[in-house]
């Protein structure tokens, strides 16, 4: 009966197909359709009335291939454009054109640099870290100099960092650190989804709401397409709850829709913060089963690099340019002031985030540099596997020199698309001394680097064009905390519930995954 009235706080979404014919996301996917409908018999009414077109054509093709050679986009995203515009030449050249101009969103984009700059040193750092890491030879410096390029990345001590090997263990802790909020929590999710776990959660945001904490809930827009109703923020609203659809869906075409927020993010009171790749969802506490058994992974950290998760939240929070600057400055003022807290820990601890707005590929290049580095092994736990030319020759070439590379991937696909894509790299990788497992018991939604015993990397970030290009995405980087041991543990362990990918297993791999991949990965930059 408990378990009932927790999740009866949240609205119930209606199922059936009678909900989808009448739902939002019914609606924008017609009108959607019904605008390329009238771009697409546009353009072949243009083709029939001007047999001129061809030289137009032929001109402005060329002019965006020059454009696209000279671009700084990668190259494999390089190769897909010039299929599209080998097949189709003006369409493929007009929607190129279209999505590097991001028509619509330009102003956003500018602003959301502009809050960017002006928050590089809203978090100090700490003096003497810097100088006890920047001659130990381990490159946790470098990065660091590489990630400020980015935004405010301090690297902190005195930070406690505690890995949860599942999502039901973080789901635990969670609930614990919320009762004891006295000032604000602020929440950042990809997925919201109404059931036992959302239901707990808010049950006790709004309880503290009504202590006086102030609460902040952020979703991505695409939850009010799958897993939530329309609107769903005012209703949370009503409960006292500040919250807000990240990127909202509207029936206008736009490529902005390819930029969503796929960070995760709980931070209360800037003393402790969550990450991972734990959601608010029942599947990821394995609640209900989906995909087989959830496996998935978080970081909880307490002390004081909990307060860039802050600012991180802040960022996305006042990234709508009708937001009054004078409001936003002292929004940051007001939440980054409020003291943090020290802890009696080892190691050093980096919070850092990745923009798909700006010319930094972060989430690659910090994973690039822990295989660049590593001596002895680099272990990894992904979803997907969906590489570029660069992230795969590092793979490859870590493995070569020596060090121990394994990949877990899982072994029950949630989208046999991507779990196709995954299966093409297997043979090269393989070939390098890549060593791949597939996790029998269900999905990997575990996003984990862990190198030497002495570096990891716990977040948000696939390995994949999604999250490496496309996505808003957030991640905790580790040198020599005590937790290291727990995730190089944590990945022993789940090793041995992994089947390993063989010669033998990849020459007779299924054909329809052979023949899904084998398509799909000409247009995988897009994907």
């Amino acid at each position: 009966m408990e378990e009932e009235k927790i999740v009866s706080l949240a609205k119930p979404v209606r199922k059936g197909i009678l909900r989808l014919l009448f739902s939002r996301f019914f609606i924008i996917a017609v009108l959607l359709v019904l605008q390329i409908a009238i771009l697409v018999m546009a353009y072949l009414k243009f083709t029939k009335d001007l047999p001129m077109l061809l030289n137009i054509q032929w001109v402005f093709t060329l002019v965006m291939i020059i454009f696209l050679f000279n671009n700084s986009m990668d190259s494999s995203a390089k190769l897909t454009w010039m299929l599209i515009i080998s097949l189709l030449p003006l369409p493929g050249a007009a929607m190129l054109l279209w999505t590097q101009l991001n028509v619509g969103h330009r102003m956003e984009t500018e602003f959301v640099k502009k809050q960017i700059d002006n928050t590089r040193t809203a978090l100090s750092q700490p003096e003497n870290v810097i100088k006890e890491i920047e001659h130990d030879g381990s490159g946790t410096d470098d990065i660091s100099k590489y990630l400020n390029h980015t935004g405010c990345f301090p690297v902190f001590d005195k930070t406690q960092v505690t890995y949860f090997p599942l999502g039901e263990k973080k789901f635990e802790a969670m609930l614990r650190e919320l009762e004891k909020a006295e000032k604000y929590i602020f929440m950042e999710y990809f997925i919201v989804e109404e059931g036992y776990m959302w239901g707990r959660i808010l049950d006790v945001l709004t309880r503290k709401v009504e202590a006086g904490v102030e609460v902040r809930v952020m979703y991505d827009g695409m939850c009010e397409m799958s897993t939530l109703p329309a609107d769903y923020f005012k209703l949370l609203r009503a409960k006292g709850i500040h919250a807000q659809a990240f990127s909202p869906i509207v029936p206008i075409v736009s490529s902005h829709y390819n930029y969503r927020d796929h960070r995760k993010i709980l931070v209360i009171d800037g003393k402790v913060a969550f990450n991972g790749g734990v959601n608010l969802a029942d599947e990821y506490i394995n609640r209900i089963e989906r995909f087989g058994h959830w496996k998935d992974t978080a970081v909880m950290l307490k002390g004081p690099a909990a307060r860039s998760f802050t600012l991180m939240f802040l960022q996305m929070w006042n990234m709508k340019p009708e937001t009054k600057n004078a409001d936003i400055e002292a929004d940051y003022e007001k939440w980054l002031s409020l003291p943090s807290c020290e802890e009696d820990a080892k190691g050093y601890v980096m919070p850092y985030c990745d923009c798909p707005l700006d010319e930094y590929k972060a989430g690659e290049a910090v994973y690039m540099d822990i295989l660049n580095r590593a001596t002895d092994y680099v272990h990894i736990m992904s979803p997907y596997l969906i590489l570029d030319g660069e992230l795969e020759t590092a793979l490859c070439f870590a493995a070569q020199r020596g060090v121990d590379v394994k990949l877990i991937l899982p072994g029950i696909p949630d989208k046999k698309v991507a779990y196709s894509l995954a299966k093409t790299h297997y043979l090269s990788l393989h070939k390098a001394g890549v060593k791949i497992y597939e996790y029998t018991p269900g999905f990997v939604h575990a996003k984990v680097f862990v190198s030497d015993d002495i570096k990891a990397v716990v977040g948000t970030i696939n390995l994949d064009y999604r999250s490496l290009y496309h996505h808003f995405e957030c991640a905790t980087y580790m040198y020599k905390t005590d937790c290291i041991a727990d995730i190089e543990k944590d990945f022993q362990e789940t090793l041995k519930k992994c089947r390993t990918v063989t010669s033998e297993s990849i020459k007779n791999e299924k054909f329809s995954y052979k023949l899904i991949g084998g398509l799909a990965k000409m247009i995988s930059p897009l994907m």
